[in-house]
């Protein structure tokens, strides 16, 4: 079943552009030129990817992102003009999966796109596995647990003593694959395929970015240490 995506840009040329590109991808397209049809949109219909331009009038993206994921996980890649790098740390920190300035190239476009689609897949399996029975340590029912710490794949939570945690989608996807492989040492390049897939365009230091973000809303407010480096290897948690 092909994918269904949305476009929300308010620029006319470059959103029918993009929409006639994607649908000779094969993709389902819909699109929306303001925020407010956007959410409504986005919060109507399921879709497997959105492509959030950030200037938008009525609503700008980085507020349609934080309204959407209170209601829905679907994967967001930012589309901007602007390359300050606070632009793009807000927009990962509201829950965007990815972000492209403009402008793109289509090809650069349509990688990212396959390599979230891939991500959004294997994060479904995933929890299908998690929610079988298992018997593994630390682990009960869609539920990941470390000390005090309870990730929910399922409610897509993370909690500490009862506390909640605000990830973004690729924290959340680095948390849960260092606590899923608990006491095994994890290479940046393993982490990497499975935090931002095989064909990642990006920066190779995104796994050292990611693993700070995690210990800022982690380790330093509950005084732990619970990621840990291996040197000129990769991260672990560890059980004990």
């Amino acid at each position: 079943m092909e994918a269904y995506i949305l476009i929300v840009e308010d620029e006319e040329k470059l959103a029918r552009f993009t929409e006639l590109e994607l649908k000779h991808e094969g993709y389902r397209v819909d699109k929306a030129m303001d925020g407010r049809t956007a959410l409504e949109m986005a919060t109507s219909n399921d879709y497997d990817l959105i492509l959030l331009d950030i200037m938008l009038p009525e609503l700008n993206g980085l507020e349609v992102l934080r309204r959407l994921h209170k209601e829905k996980d679907t994967p967001v890649i930012l589309l901007t003009a602007r390359d300050a790098v606070m632009d793009k740390v807000s927009g990962l920190d509201a829950g965007a999966i990815d972000y492209i300035t403009k402008p793109f190239a289509i090809e650069e476009l349509l990688a990212r796109i396959r390599v979230t689609l891939k991500l959004r897949a294997a994060m479904a399996g995933s929890a299908a596995a998690v929610n079988s029975p298992s018997d593994s340590a630390g682990q009960r029912e869609g539920v990941l647990v470390w000390q005090k710490l309870e990730m929910d794949i399922n409610r897509h939570s993370v909690k500490y003593d009862g506390h909640e945690i605000e990830l973004t989608n690729r924290e959340f996807v680095m948390l849960r694959t260092l606590l899923e492989n608990m006491d095994i040492v994890l290479s940046r390049d393993t982490l990497l395929e499975r935090v931002c897939g095989y064909d990642y365009l990006g920066e190779t230091n995104v796994i050292d970015v990611y693993v700070r973000y995690l210990r800022s809303k982690i380790d330093e407010v509950y005084n732990i240490k619970m990621i840990q480096t291996v040197r000129g290897v990769g991260y672990v948690i560890k059980s004990e």
